[in-house]
């Protein structure tokens, strides 16, 4: 899920020339309806779907791991960070100071922190 988000994006800023407006810095309800569905809210000016999502990854908070990733019923929207100022990488303690605080090389970073452990991010990024 953590790549279709990244490359959903993509399509976004290629379409666009601007990312998504995104607040939050997560998967929340206000980006699953700006990336799934034809409204014009929020910078989507033409209406473009550019994101299914399967309704496992969904519920009322946004686009979320899906049940069974973390134990019990817990799920987590995933982090998400975008090179709005075009220096070439992101910083992904910017969100969660339990990450790494060294750069990531790309545009769009998409992750979830580890089910065993806090420090280790899963997504789009190693």
């Amino acid at each position: 899920m953590a790549e279709s988000i990244k490359t959903a994006v993509n399509a976004f800023y290629a379409e666009y020339s601007a990312y998504p407006s995104n607040t939050t810095g997560k998967t929340d309800a206000t980006f699953l309806s700006l990336m799934t569905t034809t409204n014009t809210n929020g910078g989507n000016y033409r209406g473009i779907a550019f994101l299914e999502v399967p309704p496992k990854f969904t519920n009322s908070s946004g686009i979320v791991t899906p049940k069974g990733f973390y134990k019990g019923s817990s799920q987590s929207n995933f982090f998400i960070l975008m090179d709005t100022g075009n220096v070439g990488y992101v910083l992904p303690k910017t969100l969660s100071s339990t990450l790494t605080t060294t750069n990531v090389p790309n545009t769009v970073a998409v992750w979830v922190v580890d089910r065993d452990t806090n420090t280790k991010a899963v997504g789009t990024f190693k």
